[in-house]
């Protein structure tokens, strides 16, 4: 497909509208725009995890520069699960909406609630509850909270309803017949839903690539009471925070097996103990304990459910793995699980977590040897069975990488749909339909936006190319002191550098960086006063040039020049 021009799409009612504002081409940071007429909805409003070469960057946010100037059409936010990728925008994009309302079940709510406390925008936030089979009314849309099953409780799939037909998002979702909640899928819903007519399905596809059924989460349970109930030292596992099922698993085993349980984690606490208070975790008795406390107990009694899966630097499994734990500190005869896959680009990071603990002469279990996770989403024969119990007239695969849209796009044509009734779009695609066509009508803004610190947005792509310069050639700082009536030279040049040569080793070459300095200025000085920003082009340019004839590398050199 031809990308498409920007456009800046007027309302119109003659079709609904579908624009994917992150989510498609990568994994995270899911959220998308459904318009009719005046009236806009949101789907979701996601983070993304930072890319190997985002350096610095804390997290990832869609772009929703499309919004600006939108607020009051937004008639609600709705959200399909509480996992970070379609929930960790909100407290940092809200108020950028309005602060629209969020419609939610009671534990994705729940967890909302613990990331607007933290920044302060609980009190301006408006926060509705939904239960699975609610339709909630927002303008001219009818929302149907749909459940399914996936790796988190009270996941929905959302059947929007508008006046043109009936479109509907799957957010996340697999098909578990084993459930470890015990609450499957909602097929009556989708069966009725099918034979009402879908118009179009928006549909998570990240596991498409895998053939047959995505395995229950049952499995996981027997896998995990195998290792526990044969480990002769202490047992971390390393999870997802919001993998509350998972959680639960953990928590029933280790009581089967007389072990205590302790939890490490500001994010786990808070989402076990929103679990708790909302009825979606059920603690056996007297077996959580505090972390400092299991050094009062046998190796053998302990079990620690941490955060840090991903390998992210500052959670709690990195610092246990650099030994920079206040809590805890690896040793032989501990086991280490880490019971999650890799997202796409943390795989880096999480080899050097496992290589790290292997080091300290720990066992360590993970996906690649053990099954001790399985995905949360569809796998083939699921994503099949979902088209047919929709039988939808238009496809639009959401959330996967390019490869993953593919695919699916490839599958929903074994089960029959027309190829032109299947769209591969990207981030920002304006995506039209009603019941006589569908087309992809134009494209607006929805790149990444990086969160450093407490900086939101301020940090773009230059930045992040100076961040990857300097990480890969260093840099010099090249000081030099002219007259400011002449232009001649005063003092220096003076050469500082850092990650580009150690100093004291490269003397040779510095010295001769020096004297190209100094030719340059002498040669371009004509007596009258200096013109600041050619200096600093000269010497800039001067340097960058000599230093890759010699040496093939493009450090980033920072010229200083002072006045006398």
């Amino acid at each position: 497909m031809q990308i498409p021009e920007y456009t800046d799409p007027q309302p119109t009612t003659d079709r609904i509208r579908f624009i994917p504002i992150g989510g498609l081409g990568e994994v995270g940071k899911n959220m998308a725009v459904v318009e009719y007429g005046e009236d806009i909805i949101l789907v979701d409003m996601g983070m993304g995890f930072p890319e190997e070469e985002m350096l610095g960057i804390d997290l990832v946010l869609p772009d929703i520069t499309y919004l600006e100037g939108k607020a009051d059409r937004i008639r609600g936010i709705c959200i399909t699960h509480g996992h970070e990728d379609h929930i960790g925008g909100i407290p940092w994009l809200l108020p950028q909406v309005g602060n629209a309302p969020i419609y939610a079940t009671p534990l994705t709510i729940g967890l909302i609630k613990n990331k607007l406390k933290e920044r302060n925008l609980l009190n301006e936030a408006i926060l509705n509850v939904v239960q699975a089979g609610d339709i909630i009314e927002l303008g001219p849309f009818r929302v149907e909270f749909v459940h399914v099953c996936h790796s988190i409780p009270d996941a929905c799939l959302l059947a929007i309803h508008t006046p043109l037909g009936t479109i509907v998002h799957t957010g996340d979702f697999k098909l578990d017949p084993t459930p470890a909640d015990g609450f499957l899928t909602d097929y009556e819903t989708l069966a009725r839903l099918g034979s009402e007519g879908v118009l179009g399905l928006f549909t998570d596809c990240v596991h498409v690539e895998t053939p047959g059924y995505t395995p229950s989460e049952q499995v996981v349970a027997k896998t995990l009471t195998n290792i526990i109930a044969n480990a002769q030292g202490r047992v971390i596992i390393a999870t997802f925070a919001s993998l509350i099922s998972r959680v639960q698993q953990i928590l029933d085993i280790a009581y089967k097996h007389n072990r205590k349980v302790a939890l490490l984690g500001r994010s786990l606490d808070n989402n076990v103990r929103v679990a708790v208070e909302l009825g979606y975790l059920n603690i056996p008795p007297g077996v959580i304990v505090d972390v400092a406390d299991t050094g009062k107990l046998y190796d053998n009694e302990v079990v620690v459910i941490c955060t840090g899966a991903q390998g992210e630097p500052t959670s709690a499994l990195s610092r246990i793995a650099n030994d920079d734990s206040r809590f805890w500190t690896a040793k032989p005869g501990d086991t280490y699980i880490l019971s999650a896959s890799p997202i796409p680009g943390n795989e880096t990071s999480v080899g050097r977590v496992i290589n790290n603990l292997f080091a300290k002469g720990a066992e360590v279990i993970y996906s690649s040897v053990a099954q001790v996770h399985v995905s949360g989403h569809a796998s083939q024969e699921e994503h099949k069975l979902m088209l047919n119990l929709l039988r939808p007239r238009y496809v639009v695969p959401i959330h996967g990488e390019k490869r993953h849209l593919v695919t699916y796009s490839k599958l929903a044509q074994g089960v029959g749909i027309p190829k032109d009734n299947i769209f591969l779009v990207d981030n920002g695609y304006v995506v039209e339909l009603n019941h006589d066509e569908a087309m992809v009508t134009g494209r607006v803004p929805a790149g990444h936006v990086f969160v450093d610190g407490l900086s939101v947005g301020e940090v773009g792509q230059v930045v992040i190319r100076d961040r990857q310069l300097l990480a890969r050639d260093g840099v010099l700082l090249v000081v030099v002191t002219v007259d400011k009536q002449t232009g001649h030279l005063v003092a220096g040049p003076d050469i500082v550098t850092r990650g580009f040569v150690y100093a004291a080793e490269a003397g040779v070459l510095l010295d001769e960086t020096k004297e190209q300095v100094k030719e340059a200025l002498e040669r371009h000085t004509n007596g009258t006063a200096p013109d600041w920003n050619y200096l600093n082009k000269k010497i800039r340019d001067t340097v960058s040039q000599h230093l890759y004839e010699k040496t093939k590398r493009r450090p980033m050199v920072l010229p200083v020049v002072m006045e006398l």
